[in-house]
């Protein structure tokens, strides 16, 4: 066995890691718009859409992180990344470094892999029941 393939014990760690950190990040996103914290995202009051991508940010991150419900909310999550993408960064450039929406690709496309891999360890999903 080379020594990579011993690195498979380890994968769901790994994937666990990539959730952890994954939806901490995600929630950021939702409390900067719903409580201004650590930076205001927009002056005044969201707009509905606005407001509900923040929820879906701070709650669906939330499932996220303790890995409860992680395949349907992460493949919720991977649609309105998708639709976030494609409402209000694509139509200001093609590219995504230009147009500042990086995030929302590898955002859309790590829930996508959440959604087919699962959450790995660590996660409420994974209990075992007796």
């Amino acid at each position: 066995m080379s020594s990579f393939e011993r690195l498979s014990a380890y994968q769901p760690y790994g994937l666990a890691a990539l959730r952890i950190i994954t939806a901490l990040l995600f929630i950021e996103h939702g409390t900067m718009k719903l409580f201004s914290f650590p930076i205001p995202a927009m002056e005044g009051s969201l707009p509905p859409l606005m407001l509900f991508a923040a929820l879906l940010e701070l709650v669906g991150g939330i499932l996220i992180l303790v890995g409860l419900l992680t395949r349907p909310v992460a493949f919720l999550l991977a649609g309105q990344m998708a639709v976030a993408y494609f409402m209000a960064h694509a139509p200001r450039s093609f590219f995504p470094v230009v147009n500042e929406g990086d995030a929302a690709i590898l955002f859309c496309f790590v829930f996508l892999y959440l959604f087919f891999s699962g959450p790995g360890a660590f996660a409420v999903d994974s209990r075992k029941t007796a």
